[in-house]
């Protein structure tokens, strides 16, 4: 049996190859022309080059450089705000392994069938409904401050416990309807069918129905991580000594704002490739759908 053919552009199979970022440059260069391209470079670097001018040359420059881009503050602030950063990051991973089964539930509660769970439904609902409509940070401050203070037996105390529990709720909120939007999107006869071939109500959740509507809608639970990747900063406002807390203490001993900048990098240097992985596997679950339609 002969190994099948490469393809020309793709993989063995008719699989796509994902194209590297200075080939897809080059087939826009081709396809729009030298011209084109030239004219691209220069508008980007007058754009930018324009704006960098534009913020260097204005008259507060270089106060505003010493207050948020100062060398020194940036090197003693760094360690300070980076011990802050690895709580933001351990609460980032507590609410992300925590929120898609909350969620799911939740969805699933939402889209049981029949008058006997009308009572399952009203309080999915409600749940979705409340904390959908408050503002995360305001709900970071009641579960806070406000938990803590009943000193229940058997509850916790720390109000880093209860932020987190915020994160978790506002986010399974919003994450349930993502889900329940992939379960309408299933059509009906898949239910019909899994309920004639004698599967109860759950069983065809389980079976027929949640494993095609978790598959369609994994590239928007995918950017609510990045947008929880952020919001975890919020919980700054209980005192927790985050990186946001602790950049906010080094400016009130210095007065000097490049802490925060130290904070945005950190931010950033975990934001940027969680977005860049988000759009290669949207790119990768698009070719693979058009694939399965060919």
């Amino acid at each position: 049996m002969s190994a099948p053919e490469p393809q020309p552009d793709g993989l063995p199979g008719g699989l796509p190859r994902r194209r590297s970022f200075f080939e897809n440059t080059a087939d826009m260069l081709r396809q729009e022309g030298a011209r084109a391209g030239i004219v691209a470079v220069i508008s980007t670097v007058v754009f930018f080059g324009g704006g960098f001018l534009l913020v260097v040359n204005s008259p507060n420059w270089p106060r505003v450089r010493d207050q948020f881009f100062n060398p020194d503050d940036f090197r003693e602030s760094w360690p300070l705000v980076l011990d802050g950063f690895w709580l933001n990051i351990e609460l980032f991973i507590y609410s992300m392994l925590t929120i898609p089964f909350v969620a799911l539930l939740i969805a699933v509660m939402r889209s049981l069938r029949g008058p006997a769970f009308f009572p399952i439904r009203l309080l999915a609902v409600i749940f979705t409904d409340v904390f959908r409509g408050i503002p995360l940070i305001l709900l970071i401050l009641l579960l806070g401050f406000g938990v803590p203070a009943l000193d229940i037996d058997g509850l916790p105390n720390s109000s880093t416990f209860w932020g987190m529990v915020a994160l978790v709720l506002s986010y399974s909120a919003y994450t349930a309807e993502i889900y329940r939007s992939g379960i309408d999107a299933v059509p009906e006869s898949q239910r019909s069918s899994a309920r004639a071939l004698g599967l109860t109500q759950w069983q065809s959740l389980r079976h027929a129905i949640l494993p095609q509507a978790i598959r369609n809608v994994v590239p928007a639970l995918m950017n609510t991580v990045v947008s929880l990747q952020k919001d975890v900063a919020l919980i700054a406002v209980l005192g927790v000594r985050d990186a946001v807390r602790e950049a906010q203490i080094y400016t009130t001993r210095t007065f000097n704002y490049t802490s925060y900048v130290v904070a945005a990098v950190l931010f950033l240097a975990i934001s940027i490739p969680l977005t860049r992985f988000v759009d290669w596997y949207v790119a990768r679950d698009r070719a693979r759908r058009s694939q399965t339609l060919v």
